[in-house]
């Protein structure tokens, strides 16, 4: 393709871009320009961050910011604007396209234009390399999940020390156990493991069928809690992401028969991911699975019920990133979770979610979290 020829540019933070911050192995709070011309990788650096990047950044060129605004401040007051700054920096390297992000700030990009310099937004991965991991991002990602199992078994101890009062009410250290509590208890354990949590999600009742909901107010005994933790692995970069979904206390039938299912479909789709299989077919097979086992997908009094969310997707440095499972075709070190889910407002959510790799026979699963239904 044309756009492999071009020269490649990043103008973000560390902590907005997991584009920069797998072609540097740095992370920089702040936006810095990174240009990769002919293979080699060049950052332009405020004053305040080019001596940390001279000793940390992974590129073999550090330019000072500062450098070229001094020539570009004669004759002017003040400081030049940004797409000022770098429009002559890419003169210098006779730069006048370069393919960047598909999120670079619109902005620059007029500016840049002004000054003659044409952007080419890349759609999908950036650097399609991140799609495959290597034996160096596996052992950072297990970190991560280690650190998710780790969430996930405070979460489980507490909701074993809560007690179960009258209304179904769950008491934790003399209070109400509410999902915010609940919460606070995995984010923190996370944290002490050297993982970050964002967005974990525990919710409970009803409020488990929107399965992005992260769960407020008090938690119930004999009811379905999703729990789904996907934190940081603080010095890598890299993410783990897993579900469980429990009850504290007694299951009925139908929650039971709920949760069963989706162990049984996850189990299912587990085994037939392999290199070279189709994930769109995946997809389906899940859902004509669930069908048959009287759980369609379906619009029932205005909201979808059933199995209606894409069955996994890729992460690594992103929580989110690409391929989806429902569009990509298996390809051995891809990572994945496997995350189906059903969710009926009159029994519950249920989703349980794994990571794994794509092998040439198979797929195996890094996460090791035990499954259960009643705690």
């Amino acid at each position: 393709m044309a756009n492999d020829r071009l020269p490649r540019m990043i103008f973000a933070s560390s902590e907005t871009s997991a584009d920069l911050f797998y072609a540097t192995k740095w992370s920089v709070p702040d936006p810095v320009l990174f240009l990769q011309q002919n293979g080699r990788k060049t950052v332009l650096l405020s004053d305040l961050e080019i001596d940390r990047g001279k000793k940390a950044a992974k590129v073999d060129e550090v330019i000072a910011l500062s450098s070229i605004e001094r020539l570009l401040e004669k004759g002017r007051r003040g400081k030049p604007p940004i797409e000022t700054t770098i429009a002559t920096f890419l003169r210098q390297r006779r730069v006048r396209q370069a393919a960047v992000p598909y999120n670079f700030p619109v902005g620059l990009a007029n500016g840049l234009a002004k000054e003659g310099v044409t952007v080419i937004p890349i759609a999908g991965l950036f650097w399609s390399a991140r799609e495959f991991k290597s034996e160096e991002e596996l052992q950072c990602i297990r970190r991560a999940i280690r650190i998710a199992e780790t969430g996930l078994a405070r979460a489980v101890e507490v909701l074993q020390a809560a007690e179960i009062k009258s209304g179904k009410r769950l008491v934790w250290g003399g209070a109400t156990l509410t999902s915010e509590k609940l919460r606070a208890e995995i984010d923190t354990a996370i944290l002490h493991a050297g993982g970050t949590a964002a967005d974990t999600i525990v919710a409970g009742g009803k409020q488990a069928c929107d399965p992005h909901d992260r769960g407020s107010g008090a938690l119930k005994a004999d009811s379905l809690i999703i729990l789904d933790v996907f934190p940081k692995h603080g010095r890598s970069g890299y993410y783990g992401d897993l579900t469980r979904t429990v009850v504290r206390g007694k299951a009925s039938e139908a929650q039971r028969a709920l949760w069963w299912t989706v162990f049984d479909a996850q189990k299912f789709a587990l085994q037939k991911i392999r290199a070279g299989g189709s994930g769109a077919a995946l997809q389906k097979e899940v859902a004509e699975f669930f069908e048959q086992k009287g759980y369609p997908a379906e619009i029932r009094d205005g909201r979808w019920v059933g199995f209606f969310h894409g069955l996994g997707h890729g992460f690594g440095l992103e929580v989110h990133e690409p391929p989806r499972i429902a569009k990509t075709k298996f390809k051995t070190g891809q990572v994945l979770t496997v995350e189906p889910g059903l969710y009926f407002p009159e029994i519950g959510g249920v989703r349980i979610e794994d990571d794994g790799v794509v092998t040439e026979n198979g797929f195996k699963v890094l996460s090791k979290f035990a499954k259960a239904l009643e705690i």
